[in-house]
């Protein structure tokens, strides 16, 4: 009895001291408090497109490989073993020594043995091997392009979403501390209908108010669980994870470019045009590897032959070396179809870059004037804030003076709340603005 009671205090003590604990790593589960920088650095670990371009990148570089492989000597292996009958053989003619015709003297061959190893080494082919190393070459490094491309898609689309769970965030907020207040309002109020200080009807104007607020507390919390389930996704977090944003991630200092040094800058680090004008490259290489197929091949060739037919002869050691050409006359009339192919394929890759380099100045110029336009929309929100806030604060004591209705004041607060979100909305837009501005001009990784 005595053990048993040192243990059922001892476990006693043990639950007592470890549920404070328990209930502590409890209420952190499934919370993460997260930057803008370790969003964007989350998104590109686990961006499933990021993983499909590499892919693409492996798969040329693999083509880049077999294309170099094409300068290695060729070597092959052949052999067979023949089970021949016994022929039935009758000459014609006599052979020499023999005096009848029956083939009596021709050896007896039921089986065959024989093995052929060759070697040939390419010398000249036209210029088509080194042709299509470079046009490989050119082609996986549009391919990295094009995955240097799609990061800063995945970063631009990171930041727009942690934007939108960020204004999600702030509009729960502020929504909840309107409604704290209002109900607060409503209880005061509350208490002078009960004296005959307030008229009925003022207080139920005052209660439906807070009623609204509830419901905008709703939708607010219904768009930030949107917002916190498309995060996670991203991130490859589980979906039931609280993210908590941090508000200094758009607290940054912003140094703005006149628009012809952005559209320059674009020209000039867009991964998509580059990507394309080594397209142009490898079908520019294209056109010489097409006609490069009109000219004779060339290689060092070699080989080594062993037979053994029983009864008949044996064959070993018999090695040849020696040069060897071959031309497909055929070439003469047949490529020109390829030649003309490729040559319309750097056509349409040309005009592809003219109409791309106007893509992306309409892009800069759009991205630009956004920009400048949430600038001034920061502004004008800033402006309105203060003049609510002295606005409401004017009201409230004219009030309580009683010189305004309740109306007055519920109108009041209701101009305040909506400047207080849209001021939150407007920061956070304009620092998208800005990735959006600096995204088209091929500019988002180096920020």
């Amino acid at each position: 009895m005595k053990q048993l009671r040192i243990f059922l205090t001892a476990s006693f003590f043990l639950i007592a001291f470890s549920g404070p604990l328990l209930l502590s790593a409890q209420d952190s589960v499934g919370i993460k408090h997260l930057t803008l920088q370790e969003a964007i650095d989350l998104s590109i670990k686990n961006s499933k497109q990021l993983k499909a371009s590499q892919a693409r990148i492996d798969e040329a570089t693999g083509a880049l490989s077999e294309a170099k492989d094409n300068k290695l000597p060729n070597a092959s292996i052949s052999g067979a073993y023949l089970r021949i009958p016994s022929p039935t053989v009758s000459l014609k003619t006599k052979i020499f020594g023999s005096s009848d015709s029956t083939g009596g003297g021709a050896p007896s061959v039921n089986q065959a043995l024989y093995g052929i190893a060759s070697v040939s080494l390419p010398i000249y082919s036209g210029g088509r091997i080194r042709y299509g190393i470079e046009s490989a070459k050119y082609l996986q490094q549009a391919a990295t392009l094009d995955a240097e491309n799609d990061k800063e898609s995945v970063i631009l689309n990171t930041i727009n979403a942690y934007t939108n769970l960020y204004k999600a965030t702030v509009t729960v907020d502020v929504v909840r501390e309107n409604l704290h207040q209002s109900l607060q309002r409503d209880s005061v109020l509350s208490r002078l209908e009960q004296n005959g200080l307030l008229a009925r009807n003022d207080l139920l104007k005052a209660q439906l108010q807070s009623s609204n607020i509830e419901l905008s507390v709703l939708d607010a919390e219904s768009n930030r669980k949107i917002a916190t389930v498309n995060m996670n996704l991203m991130l490859g977090l589980p979906e039931q994870t609280e993210l908590i944003t941090d508000s200094s991630s758009f607290e940054k200092k912003i140094s703005l470019k006149n628009l012809e040094e952005y559209e320059q800058l674009a020209l000039q680090n867009r991964k998509d045009i580059l990507a394309l004008s080594f397209r142009k490259k490898a079908a520019t290489t294209g056109i010489a590897a097409a006609k490069g197929e009109m000219y004779p091949s060339i290689a060092l060739t070699g080989g080594y032959i062993a037979a053994d037919i029983p009864h008949f002869i044996t064959i070993t050691n018999a090695v040849n070396i020696g040069v060897g050409l071959k031309y497909d006359i055929g070439s003469l009339w047949k490529t020109k179809s390829k030649i003309v192919q490729a040559q319309a394929r750097e056509r349409e890759i040309t005009a592809g870059q003219a109409q791309l380099d106007d893509v992306v100045r309409l892009e800069v110029t759009r991205d630009y004037e956004d920009y400048l336009l949430s600038t001034r929309k920061k502004e004008v929100y800033e402006k309105a804030v203060a003049q609510a806030t002295e606005n409401y604060r004017i009201t409230k004591n004219k009030y309580d003076n009683a010189l305004v209705n309740t109306t007055d004041l519920l109108d009041a607060n209701v101009s305040l709340l909506q400047s207080q979100i849209s001021l939150a909305v407007a920061k956070a837009d304009e620092l998208l603005a800005y990735d959006k501005l600096l995204q088209a001009a091929g500019l988002i990784t180096a920020n």
